[in-house]
């Protein structure tokens, strides 16, 4: 009989088939393009993470709102309006109203801030009450400076004084202004925005005093607000002290305090600031200034922020998944298993999981707390998942180590903010270690079939 003579691409294909099933360089790569196929969900996650984020934004700017935003003070200024001629297309004399400004000598500032946690469904919003003790002096104002003004036409008795408040809404109580011993009530809105765009003013019939350079100012302002609290130092020497007893505050903008205290106890700061420090005058005639760029104060921070450890950690995913499927590969080797496609999918969907549940309860419990949780229900899913696919309860010990190194590992690195780039590097320096380790004797190149 003649034999049949068999089909050089039929054996080639079965050659090919052969060794993907052998190959280690095919495996790897299988696995590299399975963690590609991962970031799908994972990317699905994060957008998770972002929305629920979002959320939690919306209720914090829809109770402020009702509450009082984020507050700058700025506290005070004097205004007196003279009358400046020029001549119109006309050639017509027509008077205008314009202000010259000054800004006080001193101005202390002495504080207690209150906190407040609310509620809306899962989410907490931090509010505050904040009682402001306002005191100085203006010197009297000099216009010889500007020798455009002639004395008949400055208007003293319609100077008025200004406090800027960014939101009005968390104004408690009424104020009033002592100004040289006596009392005056503020009115809403403004006369003049040179200088403040938002906030209050009282009348203030300037008189001279043949007897004092100064005036002396004082009031009380009683505050609502939320997560921040800033001033603008328009003293030509300001002295701001603020105490409260939230431990977490972080202190920002322009100027950081000359001194502070922060313990178990709640905090304490202190600020000196000169006019030195700031780019605009003590007193200027019509430009408007915006002296808000100045300001400088503190942030009432909530300690665990769980959308923003969690982003953290979803950042590390491709780690996560990684390190669990190259652990994975070197069992497969070195023990002679086969693990398909597949049981890798399922078991890096089950690591994706384990963000989902990260999330979910931490909106619940201390995020410490539900990674410990997250991770207990994912190793012990994994571990019993290989146990059944390898039928070994020592591999299965493995990976249940593994896994729990790899999460303790995640963990140190989100812990340690200032050092999580060091901790991260040799970690990885670790792995990659252990990766030349046990595969130096793979055959990479499948020479022995056996």
């Amino acid at each position: 009989m003649i034999k049949e003579k068999e089909n050089p691409l039929k054996k080639e294909n079965k050659g090919f088939n052969q060794w993907m099933k052998t190959s280690n360089t095919f495996r790897i790569i299988s696995i590299g393009i399975l963690i590609l196929i991962l970031l799908i969900p994972t990317s699905m996650v994060k957008n998770l993470i972002l929305e629920r984020k979002r959320s939690h934004s919306k209720i914090v700017k829809e109770i402020s709102s009702k509450w009082g935003n984020e507050q700058t003070i700025t506290s005070l200024v004097l205004s007196i309006p003279y009358k400046k001629y020029f001549k119109n297309r006309n050639n017509e004399l027509v008077e205008n109203i314009v202000y010259a400004h000054f800004l006080p000598k001193e101005l202390k500032i002495n504080g207690e801030i209150f906190t407040e946690i609310r509620y809306r469904s899962i989410y907490e919003v931090l509010l505050y009450n904040s009682k402001l003790k306002i005191e100085g002096k203006f010197l009297n104002p000099s216009f010889k400076d500007w020798s455009e003004i002639t004395e008949k036409n400055i208007l003293l008795e319609d100077a008025f004084i200004s406090l800027g408040i960014s939101d009005m809404r968390g104004i408690k109580d009424n104020l009033f202004l002592n100004w040289n011993g006596k009392q005056y009530d503020f009115n809403s809105g403004l006369e003049n925005d040179d200088v403040i765009s938002s906030g209050v003013m009282v009348k203030i019939p300037l008189e001279m005093p043949e007897n004092s350079k100064f005036h002396k100012f004082s009031l009380d302002l009683n505050i609502n607000g939320s997560e921040k609290l800033f001033f603008v130092p328009v003293g030509k020497s300001t002295e701001i002290n603020i105490n409260s007893k939230w431990k977490t505050p972080s202190f920002d903008g322009q100027f950081l305090p000359d001194t502070r205290d922060i313990s178990e106890n709640g905090f304490s700061a202190t600020w000196k600031i000169s006019h030195l420090n700031r780019n605009y005058p003590q007193k200027w005639l019509e430009t408007k200034h915006k002296i808000d760029y100045s300001s400088f104060g503190l942030k009432l921070l909530i300690p665990a922020n769980q959308y923003q450890k969690s982003m953290r950690s979803i950042k590390y995913a491709v780690l996560f998944i990684a390190l669990t499927f190259l652990s994975f590969f070197f069992i497969e080797v070195t023990n002679k298993k086969k693990i398909h496609p597949i049981q890798y999918i399922l078991v890096g969907l089950a690591l994706v999981i384990f963000f989902v549940l990260l999330v979910s309860i931490s909106e619940h419990l201390n995020f410490d707390i539900a990674f410990i949780l997250s991770c207990i229900a994912v190793t012990t899913l994994i571990t019993l998942y290989t146990k059944a696919i390898f039928k070994d309860k020592k591999l299965a010990g493995i990976i249940a180590s593994i896994l729990i190194i790899i999460y303790g590992f995640i963990y140190t690195i989100l812990q340690l903010e200032d050092f999580a780039l060091l901790i991260g590097s040799l970690g990885l320096f670790i792995v990659l270690t252990f990766a030349m380790y046990f595969s130096r004797k793979i055959d990479w190149y499948g020479k022995n079939k056996n």
